[in-house]
């Protein structure tokens, strides 16, 4: 799952304000001339029409979860959508020298562009900056590189909104309940991503002060992992009200837990945005009653990010000549009154 260290997370979208990826997805490919367009302001924006042909370079970790098997599905899909876009993926790998290699071999071979997914943004900086240097624009995607100078634009999620917006929904849910309590089933905790949704969950939940977290267990991103995790919680803790379960990858597990126990006296909301759990949420049939996203489908914005780069345009519906510097996403709470919307986002 992504990685982004809390110093350099971007909050910031063109400077203010933080899009999903549908709307960046718009933004980026929209055929309709700017309406505030003059002729003092003709700035070329991106489109579907076929334009200079570009070469991506795509490297990313192994796709050993369903949310980076999503990632590079995004990436291939979008990059079919235009005919002058030529796009060279690597196998992937969660071996930074791997990956190193991978991208080096990407730079020898002259892409126009390098879209990375680093399985470690603090290790594959240097290989970020070999490219910047060699005139090959970096959008780096998710996994923050430690230095700015090693990419053109970042794009990538929200890891502590995930964590604000899964407490604030819950917080809502039990505002009224006296001395409520809940639980939290985070991912990995040498992970700065973890720490982040945990730390946004906690800071939603003192706006609640009758709610307590009486819990909190650590799992790995796996369907086995969610399960014995959650079942250790299920036994130390006999009442809560509430779970906050991180991925939705784990939550599978975690469900099969609960359901082995024939708990049904606590909500929950996952994380991540698959589609086993907007299936759940949308027959209401268990504990699952909301997702935070944290979208795939920034892989198809770093498309036509990548895209636009190569064919030096800016972004339609923008006044700007460049691309923007760096895009956070939006965590939406995908719930029974709006999965219908979000269904076709749902990853496997």
């Amino acid at each position: 799952m992504p990685e982004i260290p809390a110093t350099s997370r971007r909050g910031l979208l063109f400077g203010t304000a933080a899009v999903s990826a549908g709307a960046l997805l718009t933004a980026c490919t929209s055929n309709e001339p700017k309406k505030s367009q003059t002729a003092s302001n003709n700035v070329p924006a991106a489109d579907d029409k076929p334009g200079k042909a570009v070469t991506i370079g795509f490297a990313g970790p192994q796709a050993d979860h369903g949310w980076l098997n999503a990632i590079n599905e995004n990436a291939k899909s979008r990059a079919k959508k235009y005919s002058e876009v030529t796009l060279e993926i690597t196998e992937g790998s969660n071996d930074t020298a791997a990956q190193i290699g991978q991208v080096q071999t990407l730079i020898n071979k002259k892409v126009d562009v390098l879209v990375i997914l680093p399985a470690d943004g603090k290790a594959l900086t240097q290989v970020g900056l070999q490219a910047m240097k060699a005139g090959i624009p970096v959008i780096n995607l998710d996994r923050i590189f430690a230095s700015p100078q090693a990419y053109r634009c970042w794009i990538g999620g929200d890891n502590y909104g995930m964590g604000l917006n899964a407490g604030n929904y819950i917080g809502e849910q039990l505002k009224d309940k006296p001395n409520a309590k809940v639980i939290e089933l985070a991912g990995l905790d040498n992970l700065e991503l973890t720490k982040q949704r945990t730390q946004g969950f906690d800071d939603a939940l003192k706006n609640y002060p009758n709610i307590k977290k009486v819990a909190r267990q650590a799992a790995d991103f796996t369907v086995e992992s969610g399960q014995a995790k959650m079942a250790q919680l299920l036994q130390a803790q006999s009442q809560f009200d509430a779970l906050w379960n991180h991925d939705d990858d784990q939550g599978v597990g975690a469900l099969r837990a609960i359901a082995q126990a024939g708990r049904k006296d606590f909500l929950m909301v996952g994380g991540a945005g698959a589609k086993s759990a907007m299936d759940a949420i949308k027959a209401d049939n268990s504990v699952l009653k909301a997702t935070v996203l944290y979208p795939p489908t920034m892989a198809a914005s770093a498309i036509d990010l990548a895209r636009a780069l190569g064919q030096a345009k800016g972004v339609s519906g923008m006044s700007e000549l460049e691309i923007p510097a760096s895009i956070t996403l939006y965590s939406a709470v995908v719930t029974k009154e709006n999965v219908e919307e979000y269904l076709p986002t749902g990853f496997s």
